[in-house]
């Protein structure tokens, strides 16, 4: 089947925009965007791709669809990327932006994302003509079929649309479940070098990003999943692995980070795919995020230990069995404990997820959590606070003291958007103490094993214990800040 059709795709996540990314340096690919291209590219429309993550504004897209005048400009975000999924107004208005352009150059304007479609009467308002609601590769072909034979439109599930005056919102649209029907992401539209350079820059290596999975069955109250739901679905070790292979060919990548919600949940999965990688012969490291139980079953971090795992970032969230109770996150603080140590032993890094401001949270439990960090010190440390998105039990419980601000500009905001314990303020600081109390306490971990045993001693290891002389000052300070910001009105 062949179509005269253009459709050109792009999306709203503009690097520049987000200050601590930008810094950061570490970009990925839009493999959302890139997947919805190939499905439409073989269905047979001609299609082309404009990549914003490097670019300084929305406007840059106007050569492009000057160029192309495509029939359809599809916004299409990463639903893989936990960035995209923040909803940060930065991007929101860029989408905005790129909208009203595409409009004024004649074309018919579809937007997906997790924004919009927690946000679609406002999307509709600011120049988009339909948004998909979800999970949207399907719903695009059908949408785009739909109205070139001029079909009824509301026999399309997961879509909204304005109708004279009305928003129309259609059934909602079950989730794929068959993942390897799926062809690879369209990564020949993409310009990988620019990725290439920043990451070498920053960190020595390549790091590219693949997912092996969608959604996620858990039901953390805190956590939004407008794209993917609470369905579990997984592509086959052996795709995964072919796609592994064309990667390695075409990119040679060092490393992987599998953005899955949750790496390998399907049992046996993460054996088989470790068989795969040791018979294919594919050598290169990669990280995931998991779960602390999950990583407490038979053989699972042997294997993803077999595999080339180097990093395992865990939902950790708190010290404070309270509020993860509170959270409905269905770990106990003793499987964070054992899970930790058993992956140091296997020669993997765990990382912490940590998540302060949660409703009821008190200084006793910030205190449990910051114990639990400097004890069992993990290789890395994200720390945000809570933050309210549409469609979670948090957010009903909070929405009505949120006021105009609803999402952050930016990652690095941290603002606190309801009434908690402490101000706005103290959860600023609170992150930048937890941050220098733990670089105290793994300076002197470091130390002591200098100490403990010379024979391990190595430049990196100098310089970290070094470290101490500054980060322990430091952290006092930050500390002595903290408490004065406690005694502060909560706002």
């Amino acid at each position: 089947m062949t179509h005269s059709e253009k459709i050109f795709f792009t999306h709203s996540y503009f690097l520049r925009f987000d200050r601590k990314q930008w810094t950061t340096a570490q970009p990925y690919a839009p493999i959302g965007t890139l997947y919805a291209a190939s499905v439409m590219r073989q269905q047979g429309y001609d299609v082309h791709f404009f990549d914003t993550m490097f670019s300084k504004s929305a406007d840059e897209v106007i050569p492009a669809i000057e160029k192309h005048h495509p029939d359809f400009f599809v916004i299409y975000d990463d639903g893989f990327n936990y960035l995209t999924k923040m909803c940060l107004t930065n991007m929101r208005e860029a989408a905005f932006r790129m909208s009203k352009l595409a409009k004024q150059r004649g074309c018919t304007v579809i937007i997906s994302s997790s924004d919009s479609t927690d946000r679609y009467e406002e999307y509709l308002s600011e120049g988009a003509d339909f948004i998909l609601l979800g999970e949207a590769e399907n719903t695009l072909g059908e949408l785009t079929r739909a109205i070139k034979n001029k079909e009824d439109l509301l026999q399309i599930p997961g879509i909204a649309y304005k109708e004279k005056d009305a928003i129309i919102k259609t059934t909602k649209r079950n989730v794929l479940k068959d993942l390897d029907n799926i062809p690879f992401p369209a990564w020949d539209l993409i310009d990988m070098e620019p990725y290439r350079k920043m990451w070498l820059r920053s960190k020595g290596y390549f790091s590219m990003n693949m997912t092996t999975t969608r959604g996620c069955p858990f039901k953390c109250n805190w956590c939004a999943k407008p794209i993917y739901g609470n369905r579990y679905n997984s592509r086959s070790p052996q795709n995964v692995v072919d796609e592994l292979k064309m990667l390695k060919e075409k990119f040679q990548f060092d490393h992987i980070w599998f953005c899955d919600d949750i790496f390998g949940l399907k049992p046996g999965w993460v054996h088989a795919f470790a068989d795969l990688v040791e018979k294919e012969k594919l050598d290169f490291k990669f990280k995931i995020q998991v779960r602390a139980d999950l990583l407490l079953q038979e053989e699972y971090i042997r294997d993803l230990a077999r595999a080339g795992c180097e990093n395992a970032w865990m939902g950790a969230e708190s010290g404070s069995q309270r509020i993860l109770d509170a959270m409905d996150k269905g770990i106990t603080i003793e499987q964070i404990k054992k899970s930790t140590s058993l992956l140091k032993q296997h020669g993997i890094r765990p990382s912490f997820f940590i998540q302060f401001g949660y409703l009821g949270e008190t200084m006793e439990d910030i205190k449990k959590t910051i114990r639990m960090i400097n004890e069992l010190l993990p290789c890395e440390l994200g720390i945000s606070v809570s933050y309210p998105l549409p469609g979670t039990v948090f957010y009903e419980k909070v929405k009505a003291q949120m006021k105009e601000k609803t999402n952050w500009t930016d990652s690095d905001e941290l603002a606190l958007m309801f009434r908690n314990t402490y101000p706005p303020p103290f959860y600023k600081q609170l992150h930048r103490y937890v941050h220098k109390s733990y670089r105290t306490h793994l300076a002197l971990e470091n130390l002591k094993t200098i100490l403990k045993r010379p024979a391990t001693i190595s430049y990196e290891r100098m310089k970290k214990a070094i470290s101490f002389l500054y980060y322990a000052p430091s952290s006092f300070f930050a500390r002595q800040k903290l408490n004065r910001l406690k005694t502060l009105p909560a706002s």
